[in-house]
């Protein structure tokens, strides 16, 4: 890519970052491309549809969470791995409000700019439950698909302002309810 090119994607994307985050997965790509100073063409010369721009935006992000799995399957403690990942996977998704119902409608869509790096998301956090189930500490009804559920409908609940405020609580009745080894996961959660 000529190096023009580059500092304009690279534009776009944080632009987009910013846009995102401010009004949701719904912002205009017209609004997008103004405020980072160039016209719609070369936006969607760059991403083609809302789902690419958000798939660039995104991987990186998902790539994260995905090595932290990784990383946490190593060094934790098979409870505390799950519950500190699926943590990360709900604050993560609250940073751009409805991304959720876009993950959850992308991972059922193979043809989805999004559906390889959620499929990839879901199968690293069903990794951890699955070791954790194998250690008795989760519940063992739950798949990877429940899971992902319950990291969208909690990340909703962020999403809600009048809900908001209960969210770090919701969180831990939740990861309580998954976890049988304890009744208070004991993740630290951001005020």
């Amino acid at each position: 890519m000529r190096a023009d090119a580059r500092k304009n994607h690279d534009q776009l994307l944080a632009v987009a970052s910013e846009a995102i985050a401010e009004q949701g997965v719904d912002v205009s790509m017209r609004d997008i491309a103004r405020r980072a100073g160039v016209g719609l063409a070369t936006l969607l010369r760059h991403f083609p549809t809302r789902e690419a721009l958000l798939d660039a935006l995104l991987r990186t992000s998902f790539e994260e969470l995905t090595a932290k799995a990784d990383v946490l399957e190593t060094s934790s403690s098979p409870e505390g791995a799950l519950a500190s990942w699926l943590h990360d996977c709900v604050t993560w998704t609250t940073t751009y409000r409805g991304v959720t119902v876009l993950m959850a409608a992308a991972i059922e869509d193979p043809e989805s700019a999004l559906h390889a790096s959620c499929v990839t998301l879901r199968a690293a956090g069903a990794r951890l439950l699955a070791r954790a189930q194998a250690a008795g500490t989760a519940r063992g009804d739950l798949d990877g698909t429940d899971l992902f559920a319950l990291i969208a409908a909690l990340a909703w609940l962020g999403d809600q302002p009048s809900l908001a405020p209960r969210a770090d609580r919701l969180f831990e009745v939740v990861a309580s309810a998954i976890l049988t080894s304890t009744r208070s996961v004991g993740i630290e959660t951001a005020p």
